[in-house]
């Protein structure tokens, strides 16, 4: 049985009554928390591997949540929401989300993205809690700000540019594949799709590497994929 713990964080007594059937059955244990207030005392009382966190709340909404939790712990999130706009994907992603799923969904679709997420973890490993900052030769990745320095001047990433480094930099000496790479980054099945994770490393050694033609950060492991050596 799978032991891992799911905090579902949701104001709507029905979705969390309706995903711990499917969790449950997958053998997920179940913690359940109505507010972001009462995700966060959760979070310091017991052991949490993954959150399902919505975002229109009473108290603390989601946004403000992830922010809280994403100061000093890098647990998945997965934010959940009825407002499907892109600018709400982008803001959710944008303060530390991993992935957005809209309302209503299909629990067999959330349960999927969940075992993603918790497969990402098992494979590559969680960051250090205390990790905010991750040093990379004259390149700063902040985790919980999302923010990156180059020679102690911020340049600005696109959210999508921002996961593919913070990707390889967690997992710094590991060479991720070209469909690992696309999986975690985009939320989604590979499906040969290798030109937009080529066009999303050229857009970001552009913004980060000294020479883009010659790069010194992210590496091109022929056949395989790319990653960040430890510097």
């Amino acid at each position: 049985m799978n032991k891992s713990s799911i905090l579902m964080v949701d104001d709507e007594a029905e979705i969390i009554k309706l995903m711990s059937l499917y969790l449950k059955n997958e053998g997920y244990r179940l913690l359940q928390a109505s507010n972001g207030l009462e995700a966060l005392d959760i979070l310091q009382a017991q052991q949490v591997d993954l959150i399902v966190l919505d975002l229109m709340m009473p108290k603390m909404d989601g946004l403000e949540a992830c922010m809280k939790i994403r100061e000093t712990n890098h647990i998945p999130i997965i934010m959940l929401s009825a407002k499907s706009q892109d600018i709400d994907k982008i803001s959710g992603l944008s303060v530390g989300a991993d992935d957005y799923v809209t309302k209503p969904f299909n629990p067999l679709e959330l349960v999927a993205r969940i075992k993603s997420q918790l497969r990402r973890v098992n494979r590559f490993g969680a960051a250090p809690a205390n990790a905010n900052e991750i040093q990379i030769d004259n390149v700063v990745v902040n985790i919980a700000s999302h923010t990156v320095t180059v020679d102690q001047r911020e340049v600005k990433l696109t959210p999508r540019e921002f996961a593919l480094l913070r990707l390889l930099a967690v997992n710094r000496g590991v060479v991720p594949s070209m469909d690992r790479i696309y999986e975690e980054v985009w939320n989604e099945p590979f499906m040969e799709s290798k030109n937009s994770v080529m066009v999303h490393i050229r857009k970001l050694r552009e913004k980060i590497e000294t020479n883009p033609r010659e790069p010194r950060i992210i590496k091109t492991v022929w056949g395989i994929g790319y990653k960040i050596e430890t510097f």
